[in-house]
């Protein structure tokens, strides 16, 4: 069997034991992987070339700065620093029509400058705002699709693990890659708030308003959050001066998180085991989708199905345009249909030898692919967060969350939008400034 052949026969099992038997997307990528490696080779072969590439993989130091920004999200979540953010939050905007939706919209924003996971930031929003919200009369769409667009932030917003994950994997600086996401993170969220705004001007009654705050009750409540700003700033900080590496930066800033938790004993014995726990389970799974990604990528390259479907469609003529735009709706479509991580690995030994051939930034890409996957967390038929939403809302039905969820995606296409248009101005202007 030709290489080429060999590898879209691979690529076409692997999607069949995804979606038939529902097998953990790291051990169909592993398995193909391997078997696909023994075919094209040989079994001893195959297991000499997995052991070389396991061995490269996880002894790199820097692979260390996923569960530490892990860790320290969990600390955060823990000793309880999500409810003051929602609160602090409350207190500036929940007096607006659809104000708690706002609040939840922003919240969540902050909670995914320490976590770095959608997942973990739709569980923890759905405990804090949903009951707010409730008790309100907010309408079950309006509250549960707020979550929901909100959670999506935690990929988006640094330190994103899928972003940290595609630096590791492509070489690209998880520094540039943190500081490029900065402004797309920012209109997103900017967008989905005035989502929220917009759906309330239509149906007034869904976003009922909260009491309204004084001025002094605002600003009392910012120093409850002043916490996370010093943990983000840190982070941040070191990111941009180059002082510290992002593995230095993501212990450091796990230490002043656990420090601050001490100190301001916010953080028990039993919340700092279920914190390890967590990670411990978190990072478990990033690494094993990680491996199974590697043994997938050695083989597609063994294959040469990338070199040649770069060559077929250099000799297409087709603008590189058109070409990133199908590149797109792979990942928009691959992103509906399995874990946004896992889909990324799986497609970046396809697509990334194209967009360096076609001459794009690939920081740019990482931010514009990081987006479009982001949106399949909220999109039918997985839709994970929404599923971990309609999980904690027990009298909300799961096809009311993705309803709520549909209204966001007009901002998730103009972000897009505005990246694509603006490449400049949205993610070179800040990640040209790391050295």
């Amino acid at each position: 069997m030709e290489g080429a052949t060999l590898g879209i026969t691979g690529i076409v099992v692997m999607l069949l034991g995804l979606f038939l038997p529902r097998i953990p997307a790291a051990f169909v990528m592993a398995m193909v992987g391997f078997v696909g490696l023994a075919w094209a080779t040989s079994f001893q072969a195959a297991l000499g070339i997995i052991g070389t590439e396991f061995w490269d993989i996880f002894s790199r130091y820097g692979l260390t700065v996923i569960p530490m920004f892990i860790l320290v999200g969990e600390f955060i979540y823990y000793a309880g620093y999500s409810d003051q953010l929602y609160h602090a939050t409350d207190r500036w905007v929940g007096h607006w029509r659809g104000g708690l939706a706002v609040t939840t919209v922003f919240a969540s924003a902050g909670f995914s400058a320490i976590c770095g996971s959608n997942t973990a930031t739709a569980a923890t929003m759905s405990a804090v705002a949903l009951p707010s919200m409730k008790r309100l009369n907010y309408h079950p769409v309006l509250r549960t699709g707020a979550v929901a667009a909100g959670s999506t932030l935690g990929v988006m917003i640094p330190p994103s693990i899928v972003l940290v994950v595609y630096g590791l994997y492509t070489g690209q600086s998880i520094g540039k890659l943190f500081f490029g996401t900065l402004i797309p993170s920012a209109i997103l969220t900017c967008l989905i708030a005035l989502t929220v705004l917009g759906i309330c001007i239509r149906h007034p009654d869904w976003g009922p308003k909260a009491a309204k705050t004084t001025w002094g009750e605002k600003f009392r409540a910012l120093p409850k959050v002043l916490d996370i700003a010093v943990l983000f700033i840190v982070i941040m900080y070191a990111l941009f001066t180059g002082v510290a590496t992002p593995t230095e930066a993501a212990g450091t800033s796990c230490f002043l998180g656990l420090a601050i938790c001490l100190i301001r004993r916010r953080l028990t014995w039993k919340g700092f085991v279920s914190a390890v726990k967590d990670t411990l389970r978190i990072s478990c799974m990033v690494f094993m989708i990680v491996a199974g990604a590697t043994v997938f990528g050695k083989f597609m390259t063994i294959t040469r199905l990338p070199f040649e479907v770069a060559n077929w469609i250099g000799t297409l003529n087709w603008p590189h345009w058109s070409i990133l735009v199908m590149m797109l709706g792979c990942y928009v479509i691959g992103g509906c249909l399995m874990d946004a991580l896992a889909f990324l690995l799986i497609s970046l030994p396809i697509f990334y030898p194209l967009v360096v051939e076609m001459g794009y930034d690939p920081v740019w890409f990482g931010e514009v692919i990081c987006l479009v996957t982001t949106l399949g967390a909220i999109t039918p038929p997985i839709g994970i967060c929404c599923y971990v939403i309609a999980g904690m809302a027990k009298d909300v039905r799961i096809e009311q969350v993705f309803k709520g969820a549909l209204y966001y995606i007009p901002a998730y296409v103009v972000t897009v939008a505005l990246v694509i248009l603006f490449p400049y101005w949205t993610v070179t202007i800040l990640a040209g400034l790391v050295p």
